[in-house]
Parts: structure tokens; sequence; C-alpha cells
């Protein structure tokens, strides 16, 4: 299917560490979108406190709104994310608990929805990627089926792996296919 529409991706990144492996991942997406696809990769994840109910609302602060902005604005997200202790890093969990407030109606609601990434471990990430998605559905996302990358970087970095590289790549693809799908 071709389309004169250009397909904004918001990536969240669970790493805030300036030279991750993940957020080098999710510049190499960025610099090599295929026409008609921006990647945002979204910045100040570990500025937005952690949720609080009485702080959200007209008064929600700044950094929590200007996320939920970036995310509304996008057609689909993907979190590039390593894991941590087995499971997500919390500045991920906590950025999707407000891009799910109001509930129903939070920046995240209907979008496609796909994590990926790379750890140091032999798993690669996949139980982060997991929980992401599991608390991205329960956000109200629509995680996209069959996206599922979680690469190893125990032999090295997966970014000089032209294989790695080609299958994330392919996951960005096939989001942004998703996307198209649904907008059609």
């Amino acid at each position: 299917m071709t389309t004169d529409k250009q397909t904004r991706v918001a990536v969240l990144l669970g790493s805030t560490r300036a030279g991750s492996l993940n957020r080098r991942i999710a510049e190499h997406l960025r610099d090599n979108a295929p026409a008609g696809v921006t990647v945002d990769v979204l910045e100040g994840l570990d500025d937005v406190p952690f949720y609080n109910e009485e702080r959200d609302g007209e008064t929600a602060p700044a950094s929590a709104t200007a996320l939920r902005d970036s995310v509304a604005a996008s057609d689909v997200v993907l979190a590039v994310t390593p894991e941590y202790n087995g499971t997500m890093p919390a500045v991920l969990n906590n950025a999707i608990d407000w891009l799910s407030r109001p509930y129903g109606q939070g920046a995240i609601v209907g979008k496609p929805f796909a994590a990926i990434g790379a750890t140091p471990t032999p798993y690669g990430g996949k139980w982060s990627h997991e929980h992401a998605r599991h608390s991205a559905t329960i956000a109200g996302a629509v995680v996209v089926d069959g996206i599922v990358v979680d690469e190893s970087a125990a032999e090295g970095d997966p970014l000089q792996n032209e294989a790695a590289v080609q299958r994330f790549l392919g996951a960005l693809d096939a989001l942004v296919a998703h996307e198209v799908d649904v907008a059609a």
C-alpha cells in the first residue's frame, strides 16, 4: 500500500544513559527510517516525576505534559529498552503510567505499540519487552503481534551485526505498516 501520509513514530527509551546501546539503536532507526517515516526519540523521560494522581490534571508537570503531547501527536509508539532486574526500567514504566491517564483517554490509547531492544544478557531483554507490552496493553495501546526483537549483546554490539540491524529495521517497518493498515 502506498500513501503520501508521513508516519510519526514516538520512541520511548528505557535507558537514559547518553551512550547506551538502546539509545544508539533508537538513533539508528531514526537515521535510517524509510521514506515517509519520522522517528522521534523522546528525550527527558528521566525528568518526568513518578506518577501521582494528585499531581495530574490541569497542573500536571510540564515534563509529563510534553511527553503526552509528543505521543498524542505520533501515529505509533515504539519502546526501545534494556532490561533491569528482569523487567522494564522504572523510567519506561513511569512514562506508560503518565501516558495512560486520564483513564481511557490517555495519549497512548489506541496507538499501535511495540517493544524491542538489546541487553548484554543471553535473553536480550525479553522480559522487559514482554512487561512493556503488557503495561501498554493495560494503558490502552494496541500491541502489534509478531514484533519481537530481543537482541543479546553478550557476543558484541548488535549494531555491528547486519542480521540484527535488519531485525530492528524490520520491527520499525512492521509497526509502521500496522499503523498504515489501521488508518486505511
